[in-house]
């Protein structure tokens, strides 16, 4: 394989036919490149969808009260399923292998208005119960976050994330420091972790209470508006099996039908990522399915431009088997040629692609749609073996041809 002059005159054949050459190569090319961009892009939406499920306990439950569409027990359509604290108790010792559970409410159920002296900002405001940080995973780098003790005294302290410290207070130590929400004092207790490029690069944190000081600061009486909860199966039978016990106690308070899908909205994080990774799944093989075709039919053109150079070689090769070259001789001759072109063709195409990639990632701002894309090491390996094994491929059947060539016939070759 390392025959100096057999390499010698692999170099003369591609020197002699330089765009030929070229083109065949650049087939090749695109082929790998478009499966590494392809396999990137893909990558890069299932990033974006892990990414956005971060903080989020996959193995949990979202409850929101709904409006009945269904006539139930005597009572009408069209009745506000509104959840409450005794709800949220219900489901507690209502589940077995529930792990955590929390009630969130949300001031006048959006946005609402944080000021530090002549500074202010608008932020979703949830008054929420300590286990909420164990669903939601909040990372606390000063301070800390909401305990039993606030909720137990419905304490006055709110938890604010970087984005609201930057807003509110600029240079200056957020912590102990009192901020009016909507007018109210309220002190500073913790901060967390915030990345601004979730939902939207404009979209603002939201900042914590405790769910009793929301209820009677803001008179919200007993009502929550989702209830959260997670549970130790963590398996999607078992995540169903959950939802539907925590729908039928929801129907036995509220009075109404079970299968009413509108009553409640229900969403459940485990049936949501086996559904997308199934999804995503899908997308990878079809990529893949793309990629090889665009591939194969790079290396079909590689077969046909050996064939053509058999064909215009015929006399050579017919003259070199008279001074004894063997079968296996011109075998290896023409499949060096063809495993060196798209062996040097693919591993350019893999290098441009793999750059791309690195080049998008630093460009392209992360978001919870597309992030970080990027073919792993062993994509990369199976790649240049696919390259090599379709370089062999597309020298075969040349190679088989031309060591059929009778040396007397190819002399006799115009």
């Amino acid at each position: 394989m390392f025959d100096r002059e057999k390499w010698a005159e692999i170099f003369d054949t591609i020197g002699k036919n330089k765009l030929r050459t070229v083109l065949t190569g650049f087939s090749v090319f695109w082929g790998i490149f478009m499966l590494i961009i392809l396999l990137g892009g893909g990558r890069g939406l299932r990033n974006g969808f892990e990414y956005d499920f971060r903080n989020t306990a996959v193995n949990s439950i979202n409850i929101w009260g709904g409006q009945t569409s269904v006539p139930w027990q005597g009572l009408p359509v069209n009745r506000d399923i509104r959840l409450t604290m005794q709800d949220l108790e219900a489901i507690r010792h209502g589940i077995p292998g529930l792990e955590h559970i929390s009630g969130e409410y949300r001031l006048w159920r959006g946005r609402s208005q944080l000021n530090y002296g002549e500074n202010y900002g608008n932020f979703t405001i949830k008054g929420i119960q300590p286990e909420y940080r164990m669903l939601e995973q909040q990372t606390v780098i000063a301070g800390r976050f909401i305990n039993e003790v606030d909720l137990a005294d419905a304490r006055k302290v709110i938890v604010i994330a970087e984005d609201a410290q930057e807003s509110l207070f600029k240079d200056e130590d957020p912590l102990h420091k009192w901020l009016q929400v909507n007018g109210i004092p309220f002190e500073v207790v913790g901060i967390y972790q915030f990345e601004s490029g979730g939902r939207g690069q404009n979209q603002s944190s939201s900042v914590f209470i405790p769910l009793t000081t929301a209820q009677r600061v803001f008179n919200a009486h007993n009502d929550v508006d989702r209830i959260a909860f997670s549970f130790s199966e963590s398996t999607l039978a078992g995540s169903k099996m959950a939802e539907q016990r925590a729908i039928g106690i929801l129907a036995q308070r509220h009075r109404f039908d079970p299968a009413d899908e509108r009553a409640l909205w229900v969403g459940n994080n485990l049936e949501n990522a086996e559904t997308f990774g199934q999804v995503f799944n899908g997308i990878s093989a079809f990529l893949w399915i793309i990629g090889i075709g665009t591939i194969i039919a790079g290396i079909v053109g590689v077969s046909n431009i050996m064939l053509i150079v058999v064909k215009e070689r015929t006399r050579e090769i017919g003259v070199r088997k008279a001074l004894g070259a063997t079968p296996a001789n011109v075998v290896g001759q023409v499949l060096l040629e063809a495993i060196f072109v798209t062996g040097l063709a693919g591993y350019f195409g893999l290098v441009c692609g793999v750059g791309l990639l690195e080049w998008l990632s630093g460009v392209i701002p992360p978001s919870e749609m597309f992030r970080q894309p990027e073919v792993d090491l062993t994509i990369a390996l199976y790649a240049l073996a696919l390259l090599v094994a379709a370089g062999t491929f597309a020298g075969w059947i040349p190679a088989r041809r031309a060591a059929a060539i009778r040396p007397i016939e190819a002399l006799r070759d115009e």
